[in-house]
């Protein structure tokens, strides 16, 4: 992701491997060798990430890869236990347990092609979020939440194929949130002209009163400030206070409810489904506190 940038800049790259997954000597020596011919020499050091154990076992085999490529190996570094982004869903399956003592469950709907699913890493650390995939039970969780998607309709589609989308209407008086993708599943329909998987109208889970069109081939990123406008018992409490988030996303959504952050999003009339284009939503304490407050006062 960042060669375009060392490209540009003639910039010195520092290549990282991460031993927990395996292999970590092939691949580094296979990311040197496979670089294009201008961007090899750039290569100024190398390092191991997350080793658990004495560095020095690694010795002969760190000074091997230093012959191979003729990069130096600047260090090993310890597995830490940081609060860090998680890199894209390819973390997915380093998630813990839940939080001692935690007994709120909340699950997080793993759509197939799902993107920023960091919005959920502050959760993580007050209680229990777990990812469940579309052929999976859903159980009876506190909250469920369907998170971005790099391809609405694709993932409409396959939780409609396995049954999700009928498990998550199945729930009774449970709060339900989606974020930018997961918005637009929670409207009446989505229609698309062939920006996103199809041409017409692909009906949706119905527990917004939206429509989301896909017109044009046309982003929006943009970082943005909102005031909390919408009701119910998990926005009321905060309703005129701000938030802060990002948005990332294509399609236009036009709900027919309240809006829950001035001119962003749904609530349902009953306040527990909330629909929103804002990601990182949760690194809101305000937000954060008034969700898990009312799920914490339910249970």
């Amino acid at each position: 992701a960042n060669i375009y940038v060392a490209r540009h800049l003639h910039a010195p790259i520092i290549l990282v491997g991460d031993i927990e997954r395996g292999g970590v000597f092939a691949s580094l020596f296979g990311s040197v060798e496979l670089l294009p011919p201008d961007l090899r020499p750039l290569v100024q050091g190398l390092v191991i990430n997350k080793f658990r154990g004495d560095p020095a076992i690694l010795g002969s085999g760190l000074e091997i890869l230093e012959e191979m490529t003729g990069v130096p190996v600047l260090g090993v570094l310890p597995y830490l236990d940081l609060s860090l982004p998680s890199e894209d869903s390819v973390s997915l399956g380093d998630k813990k347990s839940r939080p001692e003592g935690e007994s709120l469950d909340i699950a997080v709907i793993r759509l197939p092609r799902i993107s920023n699913f960091t919005d959920f890493e502050p959760l993580e650390r007050l209680a229990h979020v777990r990812y469940v995939g579309l052929s999976e039970p859903l159980g009876r969780p506190d909250a469920v939440i369907i998170p971005g998607t790099k391809n609405t309709v694709s993932d409409l589609r396959e939780m409609q194929e396995n049954g999700m989308d009928r498990q998550i209407m199945s729930l009774e008086n449970t709060p339900v949130l989606g974020i930018c993708g997961g918005y637009q599943m929670l409207g009446r329909e989505i229609i698309d002209s062939g920006i996103e998987d199809t041409i017409g109208s692909v009906p949706a889970l119905g527990l917004l009163d939206a429509t989301t069109r896909f017109d044009l081939y046309e982003k929006k990123t943009v970082q943005v400030e909102k005031m909390v406008t919408g009701g119910g018992p998990i926005l009321e409490p905060i309703r005129g206070q701000k938030v802060k988030g990002y948005e990332i996303h294509m399609g236009l959504t036009s709900p027919r409810e309240e809006s829950a952050f001035q001119d962003d999003g749904a609530v349902s009339s009953s306040g527990i489904v909330i629909g929103t284009y804002l990601h990182g939503l949760f690194d809101n304490e305000n937000f954060r506190a008034a969700f898990l407050d009312f799920l914490r006062r339910r249970k």
